[in-house]
């Protein structure tokens, strides 16, 4: 293990060699947390282009430098070490002055943010993940809290977090806390959970001086990030969710207490986080009318396995397992009426799906939902 963090401590050396250090010359915010990266991503990239800056950003969503965008396509959120460096040499030569990226802990323990000078680092929340690659929450913690070492100038920390201690510990030259209690805005994306998202890009705005009205403004508009809380159709009413922990699960079912539920979900990464999966089934147990168990980026485990898994934490309440994921989500909407909502998790605008034998085929949890309604399939 100590060779091997050598060896990614000097391939993240090497890459920034190459490109030049190209962050020193850049304004340059890392955002990690378990959830709400992506979405906090996208809000702080939008207030800054809003005021006038150029600014590039890598999310699990997309990579966007200037008025240029493309998918993410990596099925990872933090690009690896040469390929950072590589793209933020791209940011300052297209003339970017801000970059925003998505800091990951499995990004820090191979040492990918190392030698990118961040200005800022945003703290979003902490829940239980990744837990069997990084040995027990405590480790999990240590991984996020090695950005925050890293960046001297600001901190930006969600207070309302029970972890929040810990990065509020840590030394910086200015530290901003955003919490709940700081007022609702009056966002277009769904769930409460966006609120802090646009809390927290609110305080990274600050830090560079961007009005708070103005900030709302331009969140106000935002019609929503696609895969968190998107609606892909509206009668019947349709969502599909990035959501892959039990929290994230929970919240998005808790968002929609209005309405009889039909879920659809698996577990996503096969090979990890095992524990999660009976606590899954047993929150959907708590919420769904109608449970459908289906197949979710299952890597080299078997799919079937994966699924009783899930299944086995269900607490009194019928369910079904369905490998074939179209199928899934194809009698799921045959179930739906005028008081319910179908709710497909795990996978939100993901390009693909991971089987075994490192092989990918295109998958669009949306794409499958118009093509059932609109009658294509």
């Amino acid at each position: 293990m100590f060779l091997l963090g050598w060896y990614h401590y000097g391939l993240v050396f090497l890459g920034a060699l190459v490109y030049g250090f190209p962050s020193r010359s850049m304004i340059i915010i890392g955002v990690t947390g378990t959830s709400g990266k992506t979405t906090t991503v996208d809000f702080i990239t939008r207030i800054l282009e809003e005021s006038g800056k150029t600014v590039a950003s890598i999310s699990s969503l997309r990579f966007k430098i200037g008025p240029k965008e493309w998918k993410n396509e990596m099925k990872m959120s933090m690009g690896g070490r040469f390929k950072n460096q590589k793209f933020l040499r791209q940011a300052k030569n297209a003339g970017c002055t801000h970059v925003v990226l998505e800091v990951t802990s499995e990004g820090i323990k191979q040492h990918r943010h190392r030698f990118i000078h961040f200005d800022t680092a945003v703290f979003t929340n902490l829940s239980p993940e990744h837990l069997e690659s990084h040995g027990g929450m405590e480790k999990y913690r240590a991984e996020k809290l090695r950005l925050f070492y890293v960046t001297k100038n600001v901190h930006v920390i969600n207070s309302d977090d029970q972890h929040a201690k810990y990065f509020l510990d840590v030394p910086a030259r200015q530290k901003i806390t955003f919490g709940i209690e700081q007022g609702a805005i009056a966002l277009r994306a769904l769930g409460n959970f966006n609120q802090m998202n646009a809390l927290a890009a609110m305080a990274v705005a600050q830090v560079y001086g961007i009005p708070r009205e103005f900030c709302k403004k331009v969140l106000e508009k935002v019609p929503g990030i696609p895969g968190r809380m998107e609606i892909v159709w509206e009668k019947p009413l349709v969502i599909v969710d990035y959501a892959h922990t039990p929290e994230q699960l929970e919240k998005v079912y808790q968002s929609l207490r209005d309405k009889k539920l039909i879920c659809v979900f698996g577990s996503c990464g096969g090979g990890r986080d095992k524990w999660k999966r009976p606590v899954l089934g047993k929150i959907a147990s708590q919420y769904c009318r109608e449970i459908f168990i289906t197949n979710e980026d299952p890597y080299d485990e078997d799919p079937l396995e994966i699924m009783e898994q899930v299944a086995s934490g269900i607490e009194n309440h019928p369910y079904h397992i369905v490998l074939d994921r179209t199928e899934a989500i194809q009698k799921a909407l045959g179930l739906v009426g005028p008081e319910d909502a179908v709710v497909i998790t795990g996978k939100g605008a993901e390009p693909l799906m991971c089987l075994a034998n490192g092989k990918k085929i295109p998958w669009d949890d949306r794409g499958v939902v118009k093509g059932l309604l609109s009658g294509r399939f």
